[in-house]
């Protein structure tokens, strides 16, 4: 990665080493990018599949399959902090059931959020070690259906308490909601981690597919927040189908997972990579072949020394991003908040901070479908990546309140944060995806998958020191 050697030659890149008459339209796509990012990724193939055609992806259903369990894979957390109103209702006094008005605050709804990243973070890591452990252990059939059945259980418990009265038994209440936001955290990060490891082993495009329909999943709890602000009607009624579309969507990406290995255009690239689908293969999860691997922890050491700038380009995005979004982007409030206007007090924080955001970020990702430059050895990468710092005072310095140290305000007016919250999200999905589907491709394919889950957790890494460094940068303004 020092922009002299060539990356190691892979099956399971979208690019193409020589010409190939009998590959298809996605194997013959190529980097385009400065300095020596058009070195190839991909070997010519050898054996019977090499004179194969690759089959097609009808209607795009395999990248449909991926994007649908990228939004599954954050969608559950992100229903949690959407249901804000919810959990202090619950964790307060819910004696009101009209859902108007601003619930009675407790200490435990107070502090909820700094006790739900805590619930999350820590199971999150936790999950993508313990992956890496079982990449060759237990075949990907069982990790992310294991997974999914384990969110399924908890949004289905969740869904259920939201008519039942906690009044009684709300320390109890409190401590089942942490539970449950360990196991629904600790469970998408191994699903996630699982699926963009077996994404390693389809054309890059298919790994972009994932990486979109994870800020899919954050833009469409967005829209929930602003049309459950809109409508205002009944807290549980609200909560109530929050849960359900939670639980619908969940089951429905088990259904994709199960269909997945009965599309040609996935078992070709399967085969290719020696890799069983769900319903295929041996206990251990691989096809009957040489490329099953010959330990049951893969080396960590070849795929630090290929793709350690990559995996830090992956930790810095996400660390520069969690550090001011959302725990000071939401912070930020509109200078005419005194005029009272519904655009400048209730409508203000969640369209800019949350909404805009998780649009920006997907627009980002989604140009990587079309657009990969730098390349995988560009020292643009790191450098575009490292300035992502500058976002972090031009935040600190925007409309944030309270101020208790930093009284100045150098960027007072409202188009200010929706510039830099657009910048911020843009250059968070474009910068964030590429090396994230980069990574997969400099390795030799028996490394792909646990590549693909090395650089999960980077990206986790980079989530979980951000957000203790978020409370930093809060506590200094």
């Amino acid at each position: 990665m020092n922009g002299v050697e060539p990356p190691q030659a892979s099956l399971n890149s979208a690019y193409v080493a020589v010409p190939h008459s009998s590959m298809s339209d996605d194997d013959e796509d190529r980097a385009q990018g400065p300095g020596g990012d058009q070195a190839p990724l991909l070997p010519a193939t050898t054996g019977p599949l090499a004179t194969r055609h690759s089959p097609e992806d009808t209607h795009y259903l395999v990248y449909i399959i991926f994007f649908v369990m990228g939004i599954g894979s954050l969608l559950p957390w992100n229903f949690f902090i959407t249901a804000k109103q919810y959990w202090l209702f619950k964790l307060s006094n819910n004696s009101r059931t009209d859902g108007h008005g601003e619930p009675p605050h407790s200490d435990l709804s107070d502090y909820f959020e700094s006790y739900l990243a805590i619930a999350s973070t820590i199971p999150s890591v936790l999950c993508l070690v313990l992956n890496y452990l079982l990449v060759n252990r237990l075949s990907s059939q069982v990790r992310i259906l294991s997974s999914l059945c384990v969110i399924l259980v908890v949004f289905v418990v969740t869904t259920v308490l939201v008519k039942v009265d906690v009044s009684g038994c709300q320390h109890q209440f409190f401590a089942g909601t942490l539970a449950s936001v360990a196991l629904v955290s600790g469970a998408s990060n191994l699903f996630s981690g699982s699926v963009f490891g077996i994404s390693g082993h389809f054309p890059m495009r298919i790994s972009q597919a994932l990486i979109s329909g994870q800020a899919m999943g954050g833009t469409l709890s967005a829209v929930a927040s602003v049309i459950d602000l809109a409508a205002a009607g009944d807290v549980t009624d609200s909560a109530l189908f929050y849960f359900l579309t939670a639980d619908v969507f969940i089951l429905m990406c088990i259904i994709m997972y199960l269909l997945l290995p009965k599309l040609a255009y996935s078992q070709y690239y399967m085969a290719l990579a020696g890799v069983a689908g769900p319903s295929e293969g041996s206990a251990d999860g691989h096809a009957g072949g040489g490329a099953a691997p010959s330990v049951s922890v893969p080396p960590l050491k070849p795929i630090l020394r290929k793709t350690w700038v990559l995996g830090f380009s992956v930790f810095y995005v996400f660390f520069i991003s969690i550090m001011v979004f959302p725990a000071v982007s939401s912070g930020i409030q509109s200078v005419q908040r005194d005029s009272g206007s519904p655009w400048t007090t209730t409508y203000f924080v969640p369209l800019t901070s949350f909404f805009l955001y998780n649009v920006a970020d997907f627009c980002g990702r989604q140009i990587t479908a079309w657009l990969q430059v730098p390349g995988p050895t560009s020292r643009v990468l790191p450098a575009l990546v490292v300035s992502r710092t500058v976002l972090v005072p031009l935040f600190m310095f925007s409309n944030y309140q309270p101020r208790y140290h930093l009284h100045k305000v150098l960027f007072a007016h409202d188009l200010f944060p929706v510039a830099f919250i657009t910048l911020l999200g843009l250059s968070n999905g474009y910068l964030g995806t590429l090396p994230m589907i980069y990574g997969p491709k400099v390795v030799p394919r028996e490394l792909a998958e646990a590549t693909g889950v090395t650089m999960s957790f980077f990206l986790t890494l980079g989530l979980a020191v951000g957000s203790a460094f978020s409370v930093l940068i809060v506590h200094c303004i």
